[in-house]
């Protein structure tokens, strides 16, 4: 059963990786301040730009959760490999908060004035809080994990 479970979770983080993927793909197309312009306009603008390189600490640790359920799913829960997944996964969490942080910031302070910033920086609360919630429970996990380990060790 852990197997099939573990398979399942690794498929649904599969899917949040696609459907992610295909969000920073069309999204730059279809809304916000890139609509009117031309293809090469629309991904040379800077914060297009920044959104593909904070995407990056998401996408990793996408990997390393997806690498975590390959682990458990091989019997290897309790081992050194997954803690250090464990500490990229909070590594990840914190790097892309950070990063939110300043996406929200620079729109707060070079937003059109004609134009209400208060969605784009609500979505960037949502995805802190998101975040600290994951550094959080990585963080309980990876001590549980550690004590195993240094009990297993002795």
């Amino acid at each position: 059963m852990k197997r099939i479970s573990t398979l399942l979770l690794q498929t649904v983080v599969i899917i949040i990786g696609i459907v992610a993927l295909a969000v920073l793909i069309r999204f730059p197309l279809s809304e916000g301040r890139a609509k009117n312009l031309e293809l090469l306009s629309i991904y040379s603008d800077p914060f297009i730009l920044y959104g593909y390189a904070t995407s990056i600490a998401f996408f990793i640790g996408l990997y390393k959760t997806f690498q975590l359920l390959g682990y458990v799913r091989q019997n290897k829960t309790f081992s050194i490999d997954s803690l250090k997944a464990l500490k990229n996964i909070k590594y990840c969490a914190t790097v892309l908060s950070i990063l939110v942080v300043g996406a929200g910031i620079f729109i707060k302070l070079t937003h059109n004035k004609e134009d209400d910033p208060v969605g784009f920086l609500v979505i960037c609360t949502v995805v802190i809080l998101a975040c600290i919630l994951v550094v959080f429970a990585v963080s309980k996990f990876e001590k549980k994990l550690q004590n195993a380990l240094d009990k297993n060790q002795i």
